[in-house]
C-alpha cells in the first residue's frame, strides 16, 4: 500500500528546491558567512567573476571561501544582496540582484547583478557573476587594474 501524504502537504520540485537553495546563498551572502559559502559548492564546484578586473577569474571551492571572505570583509558592516528576480529550469536559475554595503574606504558599494548558477544534488557546480566592473575597479579594488 503506498504511504498517503498528510492533506496540505506541498511537495517542492526541483526547481523550487532551486530556487530557495538560492535565495539561502544569498542571505548567506548577506550574513557575510564565507563557511556557508564554501559548503554550498559541489567538490567540482567553481565562481567565474566576469571582466577584467584584480578579482575577476575562475574559482574552485576553496578559494571561493578565501577570496569570498576577503571580498566581505572589505565591508565591515556587511553588504547586504537583494534579489530582485530568480528564473529557474531544470537545474539553472537566474538571478538579477543588486547589493549595498559601505566599503572598508567608506565609500558606498551598490553595484547591480546577474548571476547564472547550475545545480548538482543541492549544491553549486557553476556560478557566474556579471556586474559593473568599472564599480569594482573603482571601489573594491581602489583603481587598480590588472597589468596587461
Amino acid at each position: 500500500m503506498l504511504a498517503r501524504k498528510p492533506r496540505g502537504t506541498i511537495e517542492m520540485t526541483e526547481v523550487e528546491r532551486n530556487k530557495q537553495f538560492v535565495r539561502d546563498f544569498f542571505a548567506a551572502l548577506s550574513r557575510g558567512d564565507a563557511r556557508a559559502m564554501h559548503d554550498a559548492y559541489a567538490e567540482d564546484g567553481y565562481c567565474q567573476t566576469m571582466g577584467s578586473t584584480l578579482i575577476s577569474g575562475k574559482y574552485n571551492r576553496t578559494q571561493v571561501a578565501q577570496i569570498g571572505g576577503q571580498i566581505l570583509g572589505a565591508f565591515p558592516n556587511g553588504i547586504c544582496f537583494e534579489i530582485h528576480h530568480l528564473t529557474a529550469e531544470d537545474d539553472r536559475v537566474a538571478v538579477e540582484a543588486e547589493s549595498f554595503g559601505e566599503h572598508i574606504s567608506g565609500r558606498q558599494y551598490n553595484n547591480k547583478y546577474h548571476f547564472f548558477v547550475r545545480l548538482r544534488d543541492g549544491k553549486i557546480v557553476e556560478f557566474k557573476e556579471y556586474m559593473d566592473t568599472e564599480l569594482v575597479t573603482e571601489i573594491i579594488c581602489d583603481g587598480q587594474r590588472p597589468a596587461r
